[in-house]
């Protein structure tokens, strides 16, 4: 479990050191016998051993601190400070950070292959876990953020190709899969105290091998919903048009005549060119 540790400030064990140092130059410069050089030797070594219990915490970071395997505590105080010079220190930073997957090829809920790649944002929360519960807390994350992307893709399709479904897709729903993805990454990354702040799906396309089919099934599906809106149009204003007719009494039209009507109607308004004139001089009888 983390413990948070605050160092004493280092300016003191500076002047420290150099005091020593100044003491070992004095000892070597009026060195009179053996003593003398051997105190001095004693001065130069105790000034580097307390020199080595310097450190300098940046702003948003910390030092994991470790006296031979035993976990001391985190250092998470900026400035300049002082700690046992047989310390091991272990930075680790608390900034926020991205991680840019790379696409990867896989599966979506029908089988069909995809790219799919994200955007994860993450900050280390708990010094601890990151430093002693995984063992390399970095290639953790890489490793199990693009094995949450894996079994993110294998739940939903791609895209929906019934027009009006409500079903999540990885394409329609960003929102809903955004949620669900910062989740599954937030769950796996949690045992190594790494805090997800949020994740996105940042590439999404149809593998090589079949998007020129792909691209064709969903034009297909694009022009039968597009269909189905003038087909329903259509009746709508034959209808009208029928209804108006016969309350104004403009002319008589027996089933035959008004099938006819609805005939050229529908095919007027539901053809996908302009429609070409044609003057019938006679009967529709003859």
């Amino acid at each position: 479990m983390e413990k948070i540790v605050r160092p004493p400030s280092g300016w003191l064990m500076l002047v420290v050191s150099l005091g020593l140092l100044a003491l070992a130059g004095y000892l070597f410069l009026n060195a009179g016998h053996v003593l003398s050089i051997a105190l001095g030797v004693v001065a130069v070594i105790a000034s580097f051993i307390i020199m080595s219990g310097f450190m300098a915490i940046e702003p948003n970071s910390s030092r994991v601190l470790t006296l031979f395997g035993h976990y001391v505590g985190t250092a998470k105080s900026s400035g300049f400070c002082w700690v046992n010079p047989f310390y091991t220190k272990k930075k680790i930073s608390l900034r926020a950070n991205n991680l840019d997957t790379k696409p990867i090829k896989v599966n979506d809920k029908q089988g069909n292959p995809i790219i799919i790649g994200a955007v994860i944002v993450w900050k280390a929360e708990d010094t601890y876990k990151a430093a002693f519960d995984v063992d390399n807390y970095i290639s953790f994350i890489v490793t199990q953020s693009e094995a949450a992307i894996r079994k993110l893709a294998g739940h939903y399709n791609y895209d929906h190709f019934e027009d009006g479904s409500d079903e999540i897709t990885l394409r329609s729903s960003a929102d809903e899969v955004s949620e669900l993805l910062e989740k599954e990454v937030a769950d796996r990354l949690a045992i190594a105290g790494i805090n997800v702040i949020e994740a996105r799906i940042s590439h999404l396309a149809y593998a090589e091998e079949i998007a020129g089919a792909m691209l064709q099934r969903q034009q297909a599906t694009a022009v039968v919903a597009a269909r189905s809106k003038i087909v329903e149009g259509a009746v709508g204003m034959v209808e009208m048009a029928l209804e108006q007719l016969s309350e104004k009494s403009i002319v008589e039209l027996d089933e035959e005549r008004k099938a006819q009507m609805v005939s050229n109607l529908m095919l007027v308004l539901c053809g996908d060119k302009a429609a070409q004139p044609v003057i019938n001089a006679g009967s529709i009888y003859q």
